[in-house]
């Protein structure tokens, strides 16, 4: 479950809002572990960190800031949510930006013994289990401004070594398009495809995933599938680009907390 937990970074969940036409987009994901008696106490970090990071993004350190809700929840799923911070800058993203800087403009009357006591019970209220780096490989337009309480669907996928390029180029020469029609039509909000940065081996569990952004519960049971009556010719593209890698999982996100420009 661990290793399903850290995969699920490979998101990104193609974040659309924040990526542009001639820039690529990078994530770190930053999973956590909360026990059901901190729920309280861990709303309350979040709500404190929502302002360092509405500060870095002024400072000009990272594009926008995400906290996701995993479901359907519970201790024993491992973490419990995940934040994403992003990035047009892979640099940027390893080395983080000055902290204290944005620490000293979000909150410039606090104490130096008041802002350690928040460190403290930012500590007690989660554990940080792990990070992950990603890329964005390839989205759907126009461009989805991801609204509080929105939900997506993560698939994981794990493609052989050597195989990344016939993988890639199926998601995007076949499966691309379908979704691209379906974002059109309305039954689907965004669609992205991740790769794992930074994960490598036939250890991982996942090395791609792919990422259904929908606006409701009713738009992702109700909206049909992805391509509706396919022809012989779109069934045999499909099964033929199915065959480049193996679908691990899903699993269901939800938006609760965002930052942006």
């Amino acid at each position: 479950m661990k290793k399903l937990l850290l995969i699920i970074a490979i998101l990104w969940i193609g974040n659309t809002a924040i990526a542009q036409e001639a820039e690529t987009l990078y994530l770190l994901f930053e999973f956590m572990h909360v026990d059901n008696e901190q729920e309280t106490a861990y709303a309350e970090t979040e709500a404190f960190w929502e302002k360092i990071h509405e500060q870095r993004v002024m400072n000009g350190d990272a594009l926008g800031w995400d906290l996701w809700r995993i479901l359907p929840g519970g201790e024993n799923q491992g973490s419990q949510y995940f934040t994403v911070s992003l990035y047009n800058d892979p640099v940027k993203m390893m080395e983080g930006g000055d902290f204290d800087k944005a620490l000293s403009g979000a909150y410039p009357d606090m104490s130096d013994a008041d802002l350690t006591k928040k460190m403290e019970e930012t500590s007690k209220s989660r554990d940080l289990t792990h990070r992950v780096y990603l890329q964005q490989i390839a989205t759907t337009t126009p461009e989805y401004e991801m609204p509080i309480g929105m939900i997506a669907r993560l698939n994981f996928m794990k493609v052989a070594s050597g195989q990344y390029d016939a993988y890639e180029k199926a998601e995007m020469d076949v499966f691309q398009p379908l979704h691209q029609k379906a974002v059109t039509d309305g039954r689907l909000a965004s669609w992205g495809l991740m790769r794992n940065m930074l994960g490598y081996g036939s250890d991982s569990y996942a090395t791609h995933m792919t990422v259904d952004m929908f606006t409701s519960y009713d738009q992702m049971f109700n909206s049909g599938g992805m391509v509706e009556n396919p022809t012989a010719a779109q069934e045999k593209a499909m099964n033929d680009a199915m065959a480049t890698r193996d679908m691990k999982s899903v699993r269901i996100i939800q938006l609760i907390r965002k930052v942006r420009p």
